[in-house]
C-alpha cells in the first residue's frame, strides 16, 4: 500500500533508539524526510547515518531536551529550517524511573510531568501553527498502555501518559476543522532497553527473576509474545498517512491484545 507521503517531513522525538527509532524509520521506509531529536549526539548521529544510508531520504539530528520549553521549539524551528515545513510531528520522551508513590518526592514529579507531558505540549505548540496555515498535519504522541491499563510499579508514568491522551484528545477537537489530525499510539510490552530497566526494577524486589517476569508478561498477552520496535512503526506510519485521513482523537493500543478494557 503507498501510504501517499513520500516527499513529506516528519519531526521525531527521542528517536536515537526504541520506539521513537521504529517510528522514524518506518516514515523513512515511505520516503518521509526526518529530523531526529534526542539528548545523546553519539547515539543521534549513529542513528541518522544509518537511516540515511538506508533509506536514501533527508536526515537532520538535532540534540534536544525536549522536556526544555525552549530546547523543544528550537527542534521544531530547526526542522523547518533544514526542509521549510513540518508535516507531521511524532513526540516522545524517555520515561521517568520505576517507583513507588511512597518512595517519589516532588521534584521527581515535576521532571516526570516536565519530560513527559509538557514536552508534547511544548513540540505541539510549535509544530501546529505550520499545519493549520498549510491545513494538512499528522501528530502523533507515543505514550503507554498504561493510559488505559495502569501498569505496577511506574505510578509517574501512569501519571503523565495519560496527561498525554487527555491533551491529545482535546488538541484532537481543536485541530480538526484545519486538517491536521491528532492520535495517540499506546505501547504495550515491546521489546526495548526500557522494557529491560522494568525487568530489572522488578527482579530488583526478589518477587522473580528475570525470566520469570519475561514469561509471566508474554502469558498475560493473547498473541504470546512481547512485541517488536518494528511492528509499532508500522501503525505509527499508517496514522501519519495520507491513508488514515479519517483517524483523529484515538488512543490505540499496540499491545498484542494485553489490554482486557473495551475502549
Amino acid at each position: 500500500m503507498d501510504l501517499g507521503i513520500r516527499g513529506r517531513v516528519a519531526v521525531c522525538a527521542a528517536a536515537s533508539r526504541g520506539l521513537g527509532r521504529a517510528v522514524a524509520e518506518a516514515l523513512a521506509a515511505e520516503g518521509v524526510h526526518v529530523a531526529l531529536g534526542a539528548r545523546g549526539r553519539e547515539a543521534l548521529e549513529a542513528t541518522a547515518a544509518a537511516i540515511r544510508e538506508r533509506y536514501a531520504v533527508e536526515v537532520l539530528a538535532h540534540p534536544v531536551d525536549v522536556g526544555a520549553p525552549e530546547e523543544a521549539a528550537g527542534f521544531v524551528r530547526a526542522a523547518e529550517a533544514r526542509f521549510g515545513q513540518v508535516d507531521i510531528l511524532v513526540t516522545n520522551a524517555g520515561g521517568p524511573p520505576p517507583t513507588r508513590l511512597r518512595n517519589t518526592t516532588p521534584d521527581e514529579w515535576k521532571a516526570a510531568l516536565d519530560q513527559n507531558l509538557l514536552s508534547c505540549v511544548h513540540l505541539v505548540r510549535a509544530a501546529l501553527p505550520g499545519m493549520i496555515e498549510r491545513r494538512w498535519g499528522r501528530i502523533l504522541a507515543i505514550a503507554s498502555v498504561s493510559v488505559k491499563q495502569p501498569v505496577p510499579d511506574i505510578i509517574l508514568s501512569n501519571t503523565a501518559r495519560a496527561g498525554i491522551a487527555g491533551f491529545m484528545k482535546s488538541l484532537a477537537t481543536e485541530a480538526a476543522p484545519h486538517g491536521v489530525l491528532a492520535n495517540v499510539l499506546c505501547p504495550g510490552y515491546t521489546r526495548t532497553a526500557r522494557l529491560e530497566e522494568l525487568v530489572a526494577h522488578l527482579a530488583a524486589t526478589g518477587e522473580a527473576t528475570e525470566e520469570e517476569i519475561h514469561a509471566r508478561w508474554s502469558a498475560d498477552i493473547p498473541l504470546g509474545r512481547v512485541g517488536e520496535p518494528e511492528e509499532f512503526g508500522a501503525v505509527a506510519a499508517f496514522l501519519a498517512s495520507e491513508r488514515a485521513s479519517y483517524v483523529t482523537g484515538t488512543v490505540l493500543a499496540v499491545d498484542g491484545g494485553h489490554v482486557r478494557s473495551l475502549t
